[in-house]
């Protein structure tokens, strides 16, 4: 798995450039020399991000991966709720762009795409704040430009083994007999499977032995506004035994990550520029650590960003031929929300 004969394949046309080679060198030179960093990788790895965990500055970024944190100060307004009022993009607008995915899988250029649109909010609260009360696995405050609270895993790497965790398929937890709605949904059924070949395909262009551990399970998610439930699944693969050496190049073959994405990657990403019209910069990208032996990483979504002044959220989720467009337009506002413990 050398970098240099993979310059020319398609999984890397994307991330061609200075930027892209000068973070995978880096990461490797870490790895190899068993230093700890945290990173985070935009989804056009236009501005990827590496630094050695003793040089990050708490005032420029904050983050909380899983408890590997440089943030020990805690917030004081823990009894003011936090409110965010929404005004999502227009139906119709949401509407054109879903109807250009959809007569694209219709053709068979995708089977999955992931559609996504930032949506302004008000906020009574900073960003800042955010971060210190959200209750996620991954947390990242960073400037003041943005903040991130996922709940979504990217890759972890433990003892020589890969893991990868996609989640697709979200439900409000308050409607009656909503877990077995969402498992027997047949058009949730075939996006997670479809998902799940996905990262099983790209977690074996860098280990072996891989295998589904977990299929379907349910994650409980607790928010300001209301319970959400969502499915994810757990997918195992082993590396080899000196993959610290070549840990950016893991990395980087696995981006841009397949639930943010779809199926067929490649051909996915251009119809979703095209449809979205629009720079996600670090939404959907990764963030994580390194620690000298074991990474942890997640996919950046539940993100609000602060754009000339104001703030927008984030947000979308997966499209396929049996998707309906009413039904995905109330998923992407019902995931507008900061979850609070």
């Amino acid at each position: 798995m050398e970098l240099e004969k993979r310059k020319g394949s398609s999984m890397f046309q994307h991330f061609e450039g200075e930027e892209f080679e000068k973070w995978v060198k880096t990461a490797n030179h870490y790895g190899r020399e068993r230093i700890s960093f945290v990173f985070m990788i935009d989804f056009d790895f236009k501005k990827p991000f590496i630094k050695k965990t003793t040089e990050i500055d708490p005032s420029e970024m904050l983050y909380n991966f899983n408890g590997f944190t440089n943030s020990t100060m805690k917030n004081n307004k823990t009894n003011e709720k936090i409110v965010i009022k929404a005004c999502p993009i227009e139906f119709e607008k949401y509407k054109a762009a879903f109807d250009y995915v959809w007569y694209n899988e219709y053709l068979g250029n995708s089977y999955l795409t992931n559609l996504t649109f930032p949506n302004r909010i008000e906020l009574n609260t900073s960003l800042k704040e955010i971060y210190y009360r959200s209750c996620a696995k991954y947390k990242l405050w960073y400037k003041d430009q943005f903040v991130c609270f996922s709940p979504e895993i990217f890759v972890r790497i433990e003892e020589g083994f890969i893991s990868s965790y996609p989640m697709k398929g979200t439900i409000d937890a308050s409607i009656e007999n909503a877990e077995e709605l969402i498992i027997s949904n047949e058009k949730e059924a075939a996006e997670h499977a479809t998902i799940v070949d996905l990262i099983r395909n790209d977690l074996s262009m860098v280990s072996t032995d891989v295998r589904v551990e977990k299929y379907r399970y349910i994650d409980k998610i607790v928010t300001n506004q209301k319970n959400l439930l969502q499915v994810s699944s757990k997918i195992v693969g082993k590396l080899r035994k000196n993959y610290n050496e070549k840990i950016g190049e893991i990395i980087a073959t696995l981006l841009p990550a397949g639930s943010v994405t779809g199926a067929p990657k490649k051909k996915t990403v251009e119809i979703i520029k095209e449809a979205e019209k629009y720079d996600r910069g670090y939404y959907c990208g990764i963030c994580g650590y390194f620690d000298g032996q074991d990474l942890d990483s997640g996919v950046m979504i539940r993100f609000i960003e602060n754009i000339n002044g104001e703030y927008y959220y984030k947000a979308g989720g997966g499209i396929t031929v049996y998707s309906n467009v009413e039904s995905e337009y109330e998923e992407l506002k019902n995931k507008i929300y900061v979850p609070i413990g």
